[in-house]
């Protein structure tokens, strides 16, 4: 009983429902919610908070594709050129994050949700 508690907590749940909003309305920014939720909050390490937002984000990108598909808001030719670029990408970033100190890992997260943050306040 406890594990079924334990794999259906309600702040797993609540954390799941704030990423996935998060994701729809922006269409971005589900692991920037998870990955410092999962660590602070439910306690991961580094590696593991980022490597489980990886695998919560595809449902979330898969609901959210289908409804802007629907409402025929897709740049296809952008989208299929950055999914393969994110392939690559993406392989590249988790054979990194076993070789980089989480120290560091947390720096560059901060540094880059930084400088998101500056652009969109300044539009450009």
């Amino acid at each position: 009983m406890e594990k079924i508690k334990e794999l259906f907590g309600l702040k797993k749940c609540i954390l799941g429902i704030i990423a996935g909003f998060i994701s729809g309305f922006f269409a971005s920014g589900g692991g920037m919610i998870l990955v410092p939720a999962y660590i602070y909050i439910l306690g991961l390490k580094d590696a593991e908070a980022r490597a489980t937002s990886i695998f919560c984000i595809l449902p979330m990108v898969v609901t959210g594709g289908i409804l802007y598909y629907k409402h025929q808001y897709i740049d296809w030719k952008i989208g299929i050129l950055c999914a393969v670029g994110g392939i690559f990408g993406g392989y590249i970033g988790a054979k990194l994050l076993k070789k980089v100190p989480e120290k560091y890992l947390k720096l560059v997260f901060a540094i880059f949700l930084i400088y998101i943050a500056v652009r969109l306040i300044k539009g450009s």
